[in-house]
């Protein structure tokens, strides 16, 4: 691979601000980045995981083609506060709602849910009353992902 394109795969600089004074006493919040069904694209989600990682969060990111069994799965065992969906396949409708099915059968409902990709915006209300919390599409800062998660992700236990 040459120079010239190894630095078109590098993220972009992101401008953060400081973590809160909780973030700095506890735990870093643990975040889950999947690739539901048969999306085989991941180059965007890899460059949030690493901006992500770069801010100061733990993550895990599962890689392509993940069941919603899979995921809700992989949420429980690596004890995650955030899950992050990216999906450009357009069957965000079909598989969203499953997902959100697998969470609750594992009690897993208090986590914080967003999702990101190619979502027509007529789509965002019906994910969202689905319980996503934010729909982020093409072109977003990850400056803004940060902050939004920093913002509203459940806190892990200080007592961890």
């Amino acid at each position: 691979m040459s120079t010239e394109q190894e630095g078109k795969d590098r993220p972009e600089p992101v401008e953060l601000t400081a973590p809160g004074r909780d973030q700095l006493r506890g735990a870093p919040v643990r975040i889950l980045i999947a690739k539901p069904g048969l999306d085989g694209h991941d180059r965007g989600a890899k460059v949030l995981v690493r901006a992500l990682r770069d801010a100061g969060f733990e993550v895990v990111y599962t890689g392509l083609f993940q069941t919603p069994e899979m995921i809700a799965s992989a949420a429980l065992q690596e004890d995650v506060q955030v899950i992050g969906l990216s999906i450009l396949s357009g069957a965000h409708t079909t598989l969203f709602p499953r997902i959100m099915e697998e969470l609750q059968q594992r009690g897993l409902d208090d986590l914080l849910v967003i999702a990101g990709g190619t979502i027509p915006k007529a789509d965002i209300p019906r994910i969202k009353a689905l319980g996503v919390a934010e729909v982020f599409g093409p072109g977003t800062r990850l400056a803004t992902i940060v902050d939004y998660i920093r913002d509203n992700a459940p806190r892990p236990s200080p007592l961890w």
